[in-house]
This record gives C-alpha cells, sequence and structure tokens, in this order.
C-alpha cells in the first residue's frame, strides 16, 4: 500500500529527480532515493510517501504525557508515531525509531511489514472513547514527514467529533502547515535552543520554527517543550522564554530533563539543580511552566 502512495508538496527535476517541499530542507531527490527524513522516496521520477501507513507503536496515554497539560486536562489520548525524522539530533531521546530504524528492523527492509489505515486508527479511536479518549496524538518519532497518513487520519478523527494532537518540532513549510491547521486541535512543539549553534547541529533553522509557530498559534492550542541539555542550550532557555511571553505569556512551556541516549549516552542527566534553576528563570516570563522527565 504505502509504495504506491504518491507524496504531497512536489516538483519534477532534471534527470529524473524530484524537488520535495513539505519541509525547509527541500530535498533534491534522486531517482530509487530518499529523502534526508527517510520516508519520502523518489520512485521513477514521482515522490512516494513510502512510510505511509507504518506505524511504531499505538497506545492509550494520559495526554499530560505528551507533554499536553492545558488540553484537556486529566483525559486520555490515542498515541500513534511511526518512523523517522527531519532533523538529526545528536541527543535524540527516541533515535531507536528516529533514525536507526533500519539498523532495528534489517537492511533489507526500511520499515516493519505491517501497515494500518487512517480508517483502522479512527476505528481504534472510537473504541477507546469509553476508556477516556479524546482523539489521537501523532508522536513518537516526528509526525510532519508522515503528512499524507497525518492529514488522511486527521480528517477521519475529526468525521467522528475527536480531536487531533501533534507532538512535533514543527519543521515543516507554510502551505503544507496551513492545509494541516483546520484539522489539529492541539501542538506541543520541540524547542531545540534559541540560537543558531544547536540548530545547526541538529540540521535545521529556527527562523522557520518560529514562523510556524506564531503560524499555528492563530488556529488552535499550542505549548512547547526544550529539553535542557548540560552544556548545549541552558543559555538559551531565557530568551525562548522571553520569545514566547511576546507572542502569548500564557502558552505553557515545558522544562524537560535530558538524559544520555544516542550520541550523547557519554553525558550527564541534567541535574535537578539546573531544572529547578531555569524552571525559576522561565517563570519570570511566563504564567505556566512545567518540568518533565523528573
Amino acid at each position: 500500500m504505502s509504495d504506491f502512495h504518491i507524496a504531497s508538496y512536489w516538483g519534477k527535476q532534471k534527470n529524473n529527480a524530484v524537488r520535495c517541499g513539505l519541509c525547509p530542507h527541500r530535498c533534491n531527490i534522486g531517482d530509487n532515493c530518499v529523502g534526508l527524513c527517510g520516508v519520502r522516496t523518489n520512485i521513477k521520477g514521482e515522490l512516494r510517501a513510502t512510510g505511509y501507513g507504518h506505524v511504531c507503536a499505538i497506545a492509550l496515554d494520559p495526554i499530560e504525557k505528551k507533554p499536553l497539560y492545558m488540553f484537556k486536562p486529566g483525559k486520555k489520548i490515542l498515541s500513534i508515531g511511526g518512523y523517522g525524522c527531519n532533523l538529526h539530533c545528536p541527543f535524540c531521546q527516541n533515535s531507536s525509531i528516529s533514525m536507526e530504524y533500519k539498523k532495528a528492523h534489517g537492511h533489507n527492509s526500511e520499515f516493519p511489514k505491517e501497515v494500518i489505515t487512517p480508517q483502522i486508527v479512527k476505528d481504534i479511536a472510537q473504541k477507546t472513547v469509553d476508556d477516556g479518549n479524546v482523539g489521537v496524538a501523532y508522536t513518537y518519532n516526528e509526525p510532519l514527514i508522515g503528512f499524507e497518513f497525518l492529514l488522511d487520519c486527521a480528517k477521519e478523527i475529526r468525521k467522528i467529533g475527536l480531536v487531533n494532537a501533534l507532538v512535533t518540532n514543527l519543521y515543516i513549510n507554510e502551505k503544507p502547515l496551513a492545509e494541516l491547521l483546520p484539522y489539529i486541535d492541539a501542538i506541543n512543539v520541540d524547542i531545540k535552543g534559541y540560537y543558531g549553534k544547536i540548530y545547526n547541529k541538529v540540521g535545521g533553522t529556527l527562523e522557520e520554527v518560529k514562523r510556524r509557530v506564531e503560524q499555528a498559534v492563530e488556529v488552535c492550542h499550542v505549548e512547547v517543550t526544550t529539553l535542557i541539555i548540560p552544556e548545549e542550550n541552558e543559555n538559551d532557555i531565557e530568551d525562548i522564554a522571553k520569545w514566547i511571553s511576546a507572542i502569548d505569556p500564557n502558552i505553557p512551556y515545558h522544562l524537560s530533563r535530558f538524559f544520555p541516549r544516542y550520541h550523547y549516552s557519554d553525558r550527564k542527566p541534567t541535574t535537578h539543580e539546573a531544572m529547578y534553576r531555569h524552571e525559576k528563570i522561565a517563570k519570570r516570563y511566563l504564567k505556566n511552566v512545567f518540568l518533565g522527565n523528573m
């Protein structure tokens, strides 16, 4: 099913290449090659959403776990996720599904063979309403790289009166986000840091993310998360809080504690002392600051 799903937002280039227009990378993808995200593939001069329907996990979680603390608190939400990411964070806390899924499942297969449809997602969501489910959260990996599956699922979920939530780096272009936002009720966006250094390291541009946050807050509920990484972004927290406050001081800001993972497996976790210190700083500018992974 997924190999034949034509992707959105792309154009033909010379020599059978294609240019993807989903995110700011705008990958130029040669024939039989894949974009930086790992899930958008040029097959004979057509860009295919080859990750369509490949889901790594489905779970009914407390909505606060996303984290969304000020959107339907106390409720549960069906969480689904796939594979791949369009940023490459050396400190990634979910690298086995975002960047190392090929290694995990064998070099001869990019994804596990099982796929699901948006109809199946809708059916599972509806069946779990009696268990407290209010909708679907697209999470675990970067959901926006699976734009086509995400949009199809979100439309199905809206048909049955449930909500859609994104947990995302929000590294996407303006037009695709504008198409998606009418079906999205809540977003938690991961801001890596405030200065160019950390976004250069992960392969992105902060200004693009900031513009998309400003775009999203006009349409849906938004919360922000920053993973506090010792010796990486601790000096950025105050400026992130100032920037959020300039948009709306009521936007919830989550400060998440780093643990050694992926290429940063030799680093030390963020100390509790540092977490409380940054919480105090952020509260100078924002009314709703929360600590996570404590």
